[in-house]
């Protein structure tokens, strides 16, 4: 059977038309940046002012057969990160935890946290929870956790629980918060005592400090405390201890932390404050897990020979 000729050719017409739309599909990556770019600006909604840097794609060590791709965010001086998985023919992307049934639910986060430059207190170094703290010295939230946790945590948990401290200045919305964090710093090379006595004495005082006076209002501290200020003054002005603030910023980037306080009891991440009960029972579950897991480990292999045939053979062992 033939197709009249004016059908035909509307028919290869209709192909011919759909065919750079089928091309097109089929060319589109997820693996090219500016695709990836418009795709992600439609998915999540970015505004056009919003900037987008992506990262090179590095084969993922979590989803087998996709790549980590960093998508680094920022808008009116404020920056956060973002982690996509591109699959390796560029066809799908992933946006969200990924887990291995084998390890913690948290591993990947907790081989990012280092925390052994960073001010603590509570536990020993063998503690059965790492309590890592994100704060800001000018952000009111941070007051507040900060203030209960060095209240109620020593006495709730002060042989279970250590926590570690890390600068995350928010300079976008904060404007003193970067000094105070370079000048806490300063404070912990001091010695740990001295550095939580600033800790808690920044925060209490908070409402009275400005960009203005920090300086001022941090010498009669050091004053106060027997310090040497003018030490601390050059300490401030130096480029470690500001090297040292960027360290903690770069790490809670890699976490995509974008709000203070962000906690992290043994790598589970929890963001904003938390009320003093609800924050005492997730460490006490965490506390109750760790100690399942020492004693399963420590559980030796049963004795299975009384559920074993056994030959005797000659000048076998018995």
């Amino acid at each position: 059977m033939k197709l009249p000729a004016k059908l035909a050719v509307m028919l290869l017409l209709a192909a011919l038309a759909l065919l750079p739309q089928t091309m097109s599909a089929q060319a589109k990556s997820a693996l090219d940046k500016p695709t990836l770019e418009a795709y992600l600006r439609y998915s999540e909604l970015w505004i056009p002012q919003v900037t987008v840097k992506i990262d090179d794609p590095k084969p993922s060590t979590v989803v087998k057969d996709y790549y980590d791709v960093w998508v680094h965010l920022s808008y009116n001086g404020q920056m956060k990160d973002e982690m996509y998985y591109v699959s390796k023919d560029g066809a799908n992307v992933i946006k969200g935890a990924a887990y291995n049934i084998l390890k913690s639910p948290f591993a990947a986060d907790q081989e990012l946290l280092k925390e052994d430059q960073q001010p603590n207190f509570g536990a020993g170094d063998k503690a059965a929870v790492d309590l890592i703290v994100f704060g800001d010295f000018q952000c009111p939230v941070c007051q507040k956790e900060e203030t209960e946790l060095r209240k109620s945590l020593p006495g709730a948990f002060g042989d279970k629980v250590r926590v570690y401290f890390n600068d995350f200045p928010l300079t976008s919305i904060h404007p003193w918060a970067m000094k105070a964090a370079i000048t806490g710093r300063c404070m912990y090379h001091e010695g740990q005592g001295t550095f939580w006595d600033y800790h808690d004495w920044i925060y209490a005082n908070q409402d009275q400090i400005t960009l203005e006076n920090l300086d001022s209002k941090v010498q009669e501290f050091a004053k106060s405390k027997n310090l040497n200020g003018d030490k601390i003054k050059a300490c401030t002005e130096g480029k470690p201890a500001a090297d040292e603030v960027a360290r903690t910023i770069n790490m809670g980037r890699s976490l995509s932390v974008s709000a203070t306080p962000t906690l992290y009891v043994n790598g589970r991440k929890l963001e904003g404050a938390l009320e003093w009960g609800v924050l005492s029972q997730l460490l006490q579950i965490e506390i109750d897990h760790q100690a399942e897991v020492a004693k399963t480990a420590a559980a030796k292999p049963a004795d299975d020979s009384c559920c074993t045939v056994q030959i005797p053979t000659i000048g076998g062992k018995k």
